[in-house]
């Protein structure tokens, strides 16, 4: 008897927070120059900014992560509640959502290919997401996020490296990353620090992190 069990895919709801996570077809790299990292979160703020909202992001060589909020579809301008797909309007939030995503993702591999010149996937055909449903999750979700690339090896220091939102979310300049809530909810910059720096970061979310 087969014990393959069918990955799920929670649907991506209103008011809903979410840890979402892809990676390169067959683990292949996603990014391959920094001017590639730099054009992915152009691409995702065209893309996702308008119906999400981003708390921490991490981009690695052959994977990255969010955390994101689903923003209220009624707090958005009408003209954002519906969406053109081939000869049908989109209502459905929950497929707007992950109409933007596909948009998105097919977007920026469309130019990585002609850069690296490939054919075939990049991404892995369905991108995976878990919903954040503790404060505990959210908190520590945060932490991992930020420690995944010393984490893989990728870097001697978390803290150091460029495409990640860890310093983007001390650095007090306006962005649309949800920064300023980030610093709150840890109680401020020195308290953020420090929780990031606690080993127990990781053991306490190793349990409910999707898997690699």
């Amino acid at each position: 008897m087969s014990t393959h069990r069918q990955e799920y895919y929670p649907p991506l709801l209103e008011d809903h927070y979410y840890h979402i996570y892809n990676r390169g077809n067959n683990g292949d790299n996603l990014f391959f120059q920094d001017r590639n990292y730099r054009y992915f979160l152009q691409k995702y703020d065209a893309y996702l900014s308008p119906y999400v909202e981003t708390y921490a992001f991490c981009l690695l060589p052959n994977h990255f992560h969010l955390l994101v909020r689903i923003k209220n579809f009624s707090d958005l301008p009408q003209m954002q509640q519906t969406l053109r797909h081939g000869n049908e309007w989109i209502t459905s939030p929950e497929r707007i959502i992950s109409e933007q995503f596909r948009r998105f993702f097919v977007s920026y591999a469309k130019s990585v290919k002609i850069q690296e010149e490939r054919t075939g996937s990049l991404f892995e055909k369905n991108f995976r997401r878990k919903q954040v449903d503790s404060e505990q999750y959210f908190t520590t979700l945060i932490a991992y996020i930020h420690q995944n690339p010393q984490t893989h090896g990728i870097c001697a220091d978390y803290t150091d490296y460029p495409y990640s939102s860890y310093q983007r979310i001390i650095d007090p300049k306006p962005t649309r990353l949800m920064k300023s809530f980030v610093i709150d909810w840890f109680g401020g910059v020195a308290t953020y620090i420090q929780f990031h720096q606690q080993a127990s970061a990781l053991e306490l979310i190793s349990s409910i992190v999707i898997e690699e």
